[in-house]
């Protein structure tokens, strides 16, 4: 399995979109996005652009996401 690297957030933000999620707001250097079924929201900061792998690994716990499911969409983009 590959290892996981920072991606820029507008990338981050268009995975999440593929796999359901939708932008709930913005506030700030914050992106809150919910998705129906999943109880927590994901956080994505905007600043600095590259988004941290620790952010990444939090984001996909939150949205339930497996590692597979995120380079398969990676993948797809």
């Amino acid at each position: 399995m590959p290892k996981l690297t920072p991606v820029h957030y507008e990338k981050l933000i268009k995975l999440f979109e593929l796999d359901g999620f939708q932008i709930a707001r913005k506030r700030g250097d914050h992106i809150r996005m919910t998705k129906p079924g999943v109880r927590r929201p994901i956080v994505i900061k905007t600043s600095p652009r590259e988004v941290a792998v620790t952010h990444i690994k939090t984001n996909l716990t939150s949205a339930g996401m497996s590692r597979e499911r995120y380079f398969e969409l990676l993948e797809k983009m």
